[in-house]
Parts: structure tokens; sequence; C-alpha cells
């Protein structure tokens, strides 16, 4: 069983701050044993709580809902990294020349976090009684995808470009009278993927990169904007 992040979920810390309570000022017990046993708890309920968001999908379609599994579970695993990220950047990059560099992998991290809950409105609305996507819906997300495609360039342009043919291929599959739900989910999780590589080349070069060398502070930058621009385009797939 993959471990989860407890911060993300406010009942587990709870539970731990109250274990924490009751052992120290109730029982008095020694701090060295209660705190770690205050994060055994919350990290066990975080587990336990993680597992019940993702099995608690009710879907017609047993396809659709594995899917949506698989992103629900690439998504904790990739927010775990994301702080990794965030962590290991505030230790590294300290000088005032690498400020701003400090603040846009801290943005775009804050960006990652923001994911369960989008998975999460998704997965609603895949349940709602109107579930189906409409024609309608899919045409304005088209619309939206290919003017920001107009205005980017690079590789931004080309995952953009990626995101177009994955809607116009839904939409097809809308005009054909088919459920184009597990589509869009297999888009959504293409997404999250990039991310997770997009973090780790991000990682990888902070480790190995001159961080005193503005030309390479440079490149870093453009891996973050690379990495915030993947994370825009999921917000096109939310309806």
């Amino acid at each position: 069983m993959k471990l989860v992040n407890p911060l993300y979920y406010p009942l587990a810390i709870l539970a731990g701050g109250i274990t924490l309570v009751i052992g120290i000022r109730l029982i008095h017990l020694p701090s060295l044993i209660m705190l770690p046993t205050a994060t055994a708890i919350a990290t066990g309920t975080s587990i336990l709580l993680s597992q019940n968001e993702i099995n608690k999908i009710n879907l017609d379609n047993p396809a659709l809902a594995k899917e949506i599994k698989s992103v629900q579970q690439q998504v904790i695993l990739l927010i775990d990294k994301a702080e990794d990220l965030r962590n290991e950047a505030q230790q590294m990059l300290t000088s005032s020349t690498q400020l701003e560099l400090l603040t846009a992998v801290e943005y775009a991290c804050d960006r990652t976090q923001e994911l369960p809950e989008k998975v999460k409105q998704l997965v609603q609305h895949l349940q709602g009684s109107n579930s189906l996507l409409s024609i309608a819906e899919l045409e304005k997300q088209l619309a939206e995808a290919k003017a920001k495609q107009q205005n980017s360039s690079g590789i931004a342009k080309k995952q953009l470009k990626q995101l177009v043919a994955s809607l116009e291929n839904n939409l097809k599959l809308v005009q054909q009278g088919q459920d184009a739900r597990q589509a869009q989910v297999v888009s959504l999780n293409t997404l999250v993927i990039e991310s997770a590589g997009l973090l780790q080349q991000l990682q990888n070069r902070l480790q190995t990169s001159n961080l005193n060398n503005s030309e390479e502070i440079n490149e870093l930058k453009e891996l973050s904007e690379e990495l915030k621009t993947v994370q825009a385009n999921v917000d096109l797939l939310i309806i």
C-alpha cells in the first residue's frame, strides 16, 4: 500500500493531533513516544481516507471507473513529488539572484496541489445525472484550447496542439453517439503523467545545474513555465 501525505487530509491531521494531546496531556506519556505514534496514526488515517475516495467512484462504465482510479493514484504520487521538489528548491535557491526561480518552482508546486480537487470536480460531473459530455461543452473546451494555441509558441504550442487533437477526438465520439467520458479521463491522465515527467526533469536539472549561471537559471525557469502550461491545460478539461 502506497504512503499518503497526511497534510492533504485535515481529518488525518486532527486524528494525529488528538492522539498527541491525549498521550502527553492526559496519559502523561513522553513526547518521544507520542510524536511517532501520532504521526503513524495520521498517516494511517490518511491512507484510509485516500482509499475511500478512490473506491467511492460509482459509474455505469467499469473501464471509466478504472481509468479514474488510475488518475487519482497518479495524482497522489505527483503531489508528493511536488513537495519533495519544493523542499529541495527552498534549500538550494537561497540567493537574491535565484529568488525568481524559487518563486516559479513554488508556484508550479502550488498548482500541483490543486490537482486532487480538480480530479474530484471531474468525477462529480461524470457521476451526475447529465454525465455524458455534450457537444456544446466539448466545443467550448476546444475553442479555448485553440485560442490559447494561437497565442503560444515553442513547447507550450506543441502541448496545446496535442490537447486540441485529443478534444477533437472526444468531440467526434460524442457526435457519433458514443461515451466520450473515458477519452476525457485518458486525456487528463496524460496531462498528469506529463506533469510528473516535468517535475522529475526539473528536480534533476536543479540538482545538476550551476545555480550561479544565469543561462542555466533561465533554462530552469523555462521548465517551470512548461510545467505550468501543462497544469493550465488541465483546467480546460475540467468542466
